[in-house]
């Protein structure tokens, strides 16, 4: 095995898609508890466009290269891994390169029949969907989940994670055709949200209970109107603006709750409680055949730049992954 690999570095430290240029550079090494896999695939995700953009920067000791979830094989084993196991892994960083460290202990088994791209498309989503949906959202069995952005990576891991834990499902997209897509992946209700009012929509069909919002401050107030009483509005990103102006009556008399969470922040010890809850509750799902990541597309390694451009085209449907 060589001291060096190939990795996917920013040129001049931020810039636009195609300022991700492959590279050579050192291969890391695993320290106490860690594995070092050697990386068949990695998930190509939004907040990889941010820390490209310099929006977003790694937490302290993570690594620069980009990339938040791997799939592959153990190469240097650690905890209950030994070499050659294959796994899929949520990383802090460094997913865009041929090995990768991480903390055993978020590390998950390929589920059987995954191939290393389905599998490299499961932590990133599936760790964020289950803390805020099923965690902050506390999403129960018969109750409604209304998602934002049906159509994409996110949005997808939610339609099929909501339909497994038996809740209703309503998606909003931009578009006739991501309407459409949304139906096709399990939603229960889709509403074209160019065309449509979806608060109108989910009142119309008794109300939603938990929301999962991606837009941010634009969808406040149709939220609140779509949310029926002690319902939950749960953020995990504000692009369409990132500071809200709460209607503080609404709220009460709605007695909604309103959070929101991040991930890659969270200590080792939390994420390998979200690990171990999620291989107890998610992996019989996938095991069932209820759960599989949809895969819009996969590029080389070496091609990160064109995947980047393809995912900020806003045309996918699921999730993008490179190949290593």
């Amino acid at each position: 095995m060589s001291d060096t690999m190939t990795a996917i570095a920013v040129e001049g430290g931020k810039g636009a898609a195609d300022a991700l240029r492959p590279g050579i550079v050192e291969r890391p090494r695993p320290g106490p508890g860690q594995i070092l896999i050697r990386v068949r695939a990695a998930g190509v995700n939004r907040p990889d466009l941010l820390q490209r953009l310099g929006f977003y920067p790694p937490p302290p000791g993570a690594p620069t290269t980009l990339g938040l979830e791997v799939a592959g094989e153990v190469v240097t084993a650690a905890g209950r891994w030994k070499a050659g196991d294959k796994v899929c892994a949520l990383l802090g960083g460094g997913g865009y390169a041929q090995y990768a460290v991480v903390d055993a202990r978020h590390a998950l088994p390929i589920p059987d029949g995954f191939d290393f791209a389905h599998a490299a498309a499961l932590p990133e989503t599936v760790f964020t969907v289950f803390a805020n949906v099923f965690e902050h959202g506390a999403l129960k069995v018969g109750e409604t989940l209304l998602i934002h952005g049906g159509t994409s990576g996110i949005g997808t891991t939610a339609i099929a994670m909501a339909k497994a834990h038996g809740a209703r499902v309503i998606a909003t997209g931009r578009g006739a055709d991501k309407k459409a897509q949304a139906l096709a992946l399990g939603a229960d209700i889709a509403v074209d949200a160019k065309a449509e009012d979806f608060a109108e929509v989910a009142e119309a069909a008794g109300g939603v209970d938990v929301v999962l919002d991606m837009v941010g401050a634009s969808y406040l107030d149709r939220n609140l109107e779509a949310l029926n009483t002690g319902g939950r509005i749960v953020y995990i990103a504000a692009l369409a603006g990132p500071v809200l102006e709460v209607p503080v009556m609404k709220i009460m008399q709605k007695r909604a709750v309103i959070t929101g969470s991040t991930l890659r922040p969270r200590s080792a010890d939390e994420k390998a409680r979200l690990a171990a809850e999620i291989e107890r509750v998610v992996w019989p799902w996938i095991a069932a055949g209820k759960l599989a990541p949809v895969i819009d597309a996969t590029f080389p390694l070496e091609e990160a730049a064109a995947a980047h451009a393809h995912l900020e085209a806003g045309e996918h449907v699921g999730k993008v992954v490179l190949l290593a």
